[in-house]
């Protein structure tokens, strides 16, 4: 059975969660090219951001820091507006700690250990006994309480949380080879052969990029490490190599701290990095029975909630009825004689008369005109759609217009219409 979240969680009260989301996620092509990956919109209503955030709150961690650097305004201005409930009164807070050349006039962040680095003495103020350093660009649910019970029980130095993966799949990670009990012997990033999990040679252990410390080794080692000139300032390539070599490291299974509904039947975990691999995990979540439960009142996925009006639907002719079927559909949208199956409809999306959207991820405000075809897309926020347009039928036409993947998903923005 998966992990129930705990009630009364003795660790995370006395930790801190660190959110690495300076990163620019350029895979996902014109959808970061004016926020970071952690900000872009995910599942009808939320950030990808918002995952880490909300496992923080829901496993029982009230202090929580965010380092932002790439284009990071749309990402704050969301923070602001749906993280502000920490109260200091209860102990709890909430920093945003956007790169600002607190150590240097001259150093922006320089890797994910140096983005922890410049903000020890903001840290420091708060005294967390435990550090829990989170990616802030992947989609999972997760039980933060349990790794930390792990990581103070074994005595580890540090704790990573690792995913079970098809060995031949893991060399697009940094894979842990690990022995009986779990302690990492060997850090390898993206090796040709990953080695298997003991007594399970189909599968490896990849790394998440979650870690948890205790706050004073922690400290420690950051400061050894940004005296080092020949360091790269990363925890994945720096920090983490250099305990298992001198120190004790010990792997966390995903598995054992996964929080699932009673209809998620696998641990989930997405790393939705590329444009086919964001549209999939959107996609998905319109499935009659989806492998993400974003409907799970045990472990809501908080989130900056927008007062809109309700969804609305109108016109009933036969060529001319709104509907949406297996879709999500958000407040504030509007579907005009419009049919909408297998898509997410994002706050404030209109879709306009007699038009056809099938599997399309449409981001919020954008505007479908009349007499359009939509297959397979991804959409922009704000994107006006020209009456009579279609794509998702001429691959070649499609290509020439817009940013087409391999598996034929096209991702549209304004700038890509104004082209037209």
């Amino acid at each position: 059975m998966p992990p129930k979240p705990t009630l009364g969680p003795p660790y995370a009260r006395s930790a801190m969660a660190f959110v690495l989301a300076g990163g620019r996620g350029s895979r996902l092509m014109e959808l970061t090219d004016r926020r970071a990956k952690p900000a872009v919109h995910f599942g009808g209503k939320a950030r990808i951001i918002d995952f880490a955030l909300s496992n923080a709150m829901n496993s029982g961690i009230r202090r929580i820091g965010v380092a932002t650097q790439y284009k990071a305004h749309s990402l704050i201005r969301h923070l602001q507006r749906g993280w502000n409930f920490f109260r200091t009164e209860r102990k709890e807070s909430f920093d945003i700690l956007p790169a600002s050349q607190r150590v240097s006039e001259d150093a922006w962040y320089l890797g994910t250990a140096d983005a922890v680095y410049q903000n020890i003495d903001i840290v420091e103020d708060y005294a967390p006994r435990y550090m829990v350093i989170l990616a802030g660009d992947h989609v999972y649910k997760m039980d933060y309480e349990q790794m930390l019970a792990q990581h103070v029980e074994s005595g580890a130095d540090v704790t990573v949380g690792c995913l079970e993966v098809a060995r031949k799949e893991a060399s697009a990670f940094g894979v842990m080879h690990v022995d009986a009990n779990d302690r990492i012997v060997a850090f390898l990033e993206k090796p040709a052969d990953p080695p298997a999990m003991p007594g399970r040679p189909d599968l490896a252990l990849a790394s998440m990029g979650i870690y948890v410390f205790d706050t004073p080794f922690l400290f420690d080692l950051l400061r050894k490490d940004a005296a080092d000139p020949n360091s790269s300032r990363d925890f994945g390539r720096d920090i983490i190599p250099a305990i298992v070599t001198g120190g004790k490291a010990v792997a966390h299974h995903f598995s054992r701290s996964c929080v699932r509904s009673k209809t998620e039947e696998e641990p989930y975990w997405r790393d939705v990095g590329t444009v086919d691999a964001y549209f999939e995990a959107n996609i998905d979540l319109t499935d009659f029975v989806p492998a993400l439960d974003l409907y799970d009142k045990d472990w809501p996925i908080w989130s900056f909630s927008e007062i809109t009006p309700p969804a609305k639907f109108i016109h009933d002719r036969d060529d001319r009825r709104g509907r949406a079927i297996s879709s999500l559909v958000s407040g504030g949208c509007i579907v005009s004689g419009a049919a909408v199956k297998e898509a997410l409809l994002f706050t404030g999306v209109r879709v306009n008369s007699y038009s056809d959207v099938e599997r399309a991820v449409i981001l919020p405000d954008a505007d479908i005109g009349r007499s359009v075809r939509l297959k397979n897309v991804v959409i922009d926020s704000r994107v006006k759609i020209p009456e009579g347009l279609v794509v998702g039928e001429d691959p070649v036409l499609d290509a020439q217009r817009f940013r087409r993947t391999d598996k034929g998903v096209c991702l549209i923005t304004q700038a890509m219409i104004d082209r037209l």
